[in-house]
């Protein structure tokens, strides 16, 4: 996870320590993370990081050296960029993507209807446009996103957000997991999802044009990535 180990964001399904002011940037990170990804001579490599509200360009120039740095370290490897919203900063989300990755990741994370609830730093549309920009600006690049589920949302709300990140053609690959409450502090589970629900959304995001669809309870964003891409790529 980049950018240190406070986030400028509450959302309530998160346990990550926040701050509105977080520390400096450590600018050996990038290379740092290029060293320890070639000394476990990874194939498939995911970046991601916490919000950095704070920063100017939300972080995204050193996202884009760390891009460049592991792709250098490891030319062989894919890798995978699960990035926050940037602010709706299109310019940021473009450093990112020019850097070179394999799959741009954005998580939608849960419907419309919850976000002033569950992402209240966040925007519904906002994470669209992300997505919308991330497919017209560079087709070749992958791209995916995910939902969690359990958090209060319909059975045709997540139908929707399906809809809404597919036959706008904005992502590629969804996944959708079981939201588990890490803390006390957290927002609480509203339902526990049965296996044949998963089943139900994989066939529906199948037939309106998904390249992948990976849901199941234990399922999360980076779980399988490398498997999830290839199948994509198929």
């Amino acid at each position: 996870m980049l950018l240190g180990d406070l986030c400028t964001r509450g959302c309530s399904f998160c346990s990550v320590p926040k701050a509105k002011h977080p520390h400096e940037l450590d600018s050996s990170e990038p290379e740092n993370v290029a060293a320890q990804a070639a000394t476990m001579r990874l194939r498939y490599v995911v970046l991601t990081s916490v919000n950095r509200d704070d920063l100017p360009d939300g972080g995204s120039a050193h996202w884009a050296l760390t891009v460049a740095a592991v792709k250098r370290a490891l030319p062989d490897a894919q890798v995978e960029t699960l990035t926050p919203d940037f602010n709706g900063d299109l310019e940021a989300v473009e450093r990112v993507l020019a850097s070179g990755p394999n799959v741009y990741n954005h998580n939608m994370e849960t419907v419309s209807r919850l976000y002033s609830r569950v992402r209240p730093q966040a925007h519904y549309e906002q994470s669209l446009r992300v997505l919308r920009y991330a497919k017209a600006s560079h087709p070749e690049i992958l791209t995916k996103s995910g939902l969690m589920v359990g958090l209060g949302e319909t059975h045709e709300e997540v139908r929707q957000l399906m809809r809404d990140i597919r036959q706008k053609g904005l992502a590629d690959i969804a996944t959708i997991g079981q939201y588990l409450q890490p803390t006390r502090r957290n927002r609480k589970v509203a339902r526990y999802v049965q296996p044949a629900e998963y089943e139900e959304w994989k066939a529906y995001g199948e037939s309106i044009g998904f390249r992948a669809v990976f849901a199941g309870p234990f399922v999360r964003s980076s779980y399988m990535a490398d498997l999830v891409a290839h199948e994509a790529s198929s």
